[in-house]
């Protein structure tokens, strides 16, 4: 029987600590430094995630900031708004919201995020830092899946996993934090044929293409483990990569909704607390 990997426990058991982490600051502060998220445009997406985040810092008890920049705003001022805030001691933590207007490159933010802010864990510095498996800061999402991967105590060490999906926020990074556990990874993307002969054989499914339906039942094995990044609308309802049926097929699978996302924001948390410890140690 399958077993639903179901994101709120992990969620919860993460928040939990963050709480406690909280409490100890605001012995130790007094006034706690907060999270700023800074927004462009109205990106209904953006605009939703944005309320999301606040909803789940505020429950922990960590001030939020909302920055929002018009959609014309130049290159300049967008750096200027993001200069401000490295240098503001109030501010611990810094996210910018995708996506962005075309003037400003996407990879803007991870050129000029102050590290140390980069709750995302997105910028240069930090991507070169969870290389060398030194980061403190990590990508949300991946580490979301590597957290309900713990939280299920689920074996990474030893096991063949392939990753479906190549991008700096997702694929890359969750294949480096699981060639850190010891994990033999393939990441395989979609110029990869026979993609079938991969995910046949691995213990652990990764999905993070953006494609639904992209995993169905016959490409996988009834001990296979099923982490579904994927996030799609389809006639207004959200949907992952797998194909429903590969639920039943293997031996664990996380839900679309339900599962990685809702990890994400609270490791978003968990990131804000290591950057709020590290700005007083």
């Amino acid at each position: 029987m399958t077993v639903m990997l179901e994101g709120r426990p992990v969620a919860r058991a993460i928040l939990d600590q963050a709480r406690d982490d909280i409490t100890g600051f605001v012995t130790q502060l007094g006034l706690l430094p907060s999270l700023a998220v800074v927004n462009t445009g109205n990106e209904p997406s953006a605009l939703a995630y944005a309320r999301a985040i606040a909803r789940t810092a505020k429950s922990v008890g960590i001030p939020f900031l909302r920055i929002d920049l018009p959609a014309a705003v130049t290159i300049d001022e967008f750096d200027a708004a993001i200069e401000q805030l490295n240098q503001d001691e109030t501010v611990a933590g810094i996210i910018v919201l995708q996506p962005l207007p075309p003037q400003i490159p996407k990879s803007r933010p991870s050129e000029i995020v102050a590290p140390a802010k980069d709750i995302d864990g997105m910028t240069l510095v930090n991507i070169g830092l969870l290389a060398a498996g030194t980061a403190t800061l990590v990508p949300s999402t991946p580490a979301g899946g590597v957290e309900i991967l713990h939280h299920y105590q689920i074996p990474i060490a030893g096991k063949y996993v392939v990753i479906v999906g190549r991008s700096l926020v997702v694929g890359k990074p969750l294949a480096m934090m699981l060639l850190a556990e010891d994990a033999t990874v393939t990441l395989c993307h979609s110029r990869t044929p026979n993609l079938k002969e991969f995910t046949r054989n691995a213990d652990i499914v990764a999905l993070a293409a953006g494609k639904p339906g992209l995993l169905t039942e016959d490409m996988v094995g009834p001990t296979s483990v099923v982490l579904d990044f994927g996030v799609t609308m389809v006639d207004g309802s959200m949907t992952g990569d797998a194909d429903p049926t590969v639920a039943k097929a293997v031996a664990a699978f996380t839900p679309v909704p339900g599962g990685t996302g809702i990890v994400t924001n609270a490791i978003l948390v968990r990131n804000i607390v290591a950057a709020i410890r590290g700005s007083i140690c």
